[in-house]
């Protein structure tokens, strides 16, 4: 019996103006040039993933990997195209995204998860376990501000291994803090997509990882769709390229 799609996106466009210094008097003469300084991240990118895939996503830096994963969590608005979850719940675990830096990780734990859709109470029920799995110290008390990047990722996966959601989007965090929390980091997250349901789509330069997590990947390039398919074909094709 064929799965229901949990994601499916449709032609989908996203552009950046590149913002340069200059003064609104010489922008008002030279408008053709302004126009100009627009960057197509995503061109018109189309694909379906059914609902329990685990979708690793390569691709040089700048081929729009990250933009992408935005759009399907709703950060960035497309500008054509469609992104459809068909009701899902999502998080996007990536560093630098959804924490105040002048709250603590404790109060970041508790805005991110009502954020997400949960209520206080169920991410008070949860926050031990975050904290304990994060393993922080005392610098859970302290503003986000203080933390390393490692610090930062650990907090954020706690996070979102803690609190599941129905699709999870995984920006590059796995690679990030100390061989110990890689590897228990890692061993969570086999854990949590050995639930059929849950749909997980992973950025990764590192092919090691999504030969050991993806059922298939989606290779994009300049912000086009290069290829789609079995793990192992497209990794071929695409460190072929690379290389």
């Amino acid at each position: 019996m064929e799965r229901e799609n949990a994601i499916d996106v449709k032609d989908l466009h996203i552009s950046y103006r590149c913002l340069k210094s200059f003064s609104i008097k010489k922008s008002l003469l030279h408008l053709k040039k302004t126009k100009s300084e627009v960057h197509e991240a995503v061109r018109g990118v189309s694909f379906s993933v059914p609902k329990g895939e685990i979708l690793g996503i390569v691709g040089k830096n700048g081929s729009g990997k990250s933009t992408m994963l935005r759009a399907i969590a709703g950060i960035f608005s497309p500008d054509e195209g469609s992104i459809d979850l068909h009701g899902n719940s999502v998080q996007l675990l990536s560093i630098g995204v959804g924490f105040q830096k002048k709250l603590t990780g404790r109060e970041n734990i508790l805005l991110s998860g009502m954020l997400l859709g949960f209520s206080e109470e169920q991410v008070r029920a949860k926050m031990d376990e975050i904290i304990e799995f994060a393993n922080l110290g005392k610098f859970i008390d302290m503003p986000v501000k203080t933390y390393s990047s490692g610090m930062h990722s650990k907090l954020a996966f706690s996070i979102t291994a803690i609190l599941e959601s129905d699709i999870m989007l995984i920006d590059e965090v796995l690679s990030v803090g100390d061989a110990k929390f890689k590897k228990k980091s890692f061993n969570k997250m086999k854990e949590l997509i050995s639930n059929e349901d849950r749909t997980v789509l992973i950025v990764s330069h590192n092919s090691q990882t999504i030969r050991q997590l993806c059922t298939s990947v989606l290779w994009l390039h300049d912000g086009e769709l290069r290829m789609f398919g079995e793990t192992e074909e497209v990794l071929e094709a695409y460190e072929e390229f690379m290389s």
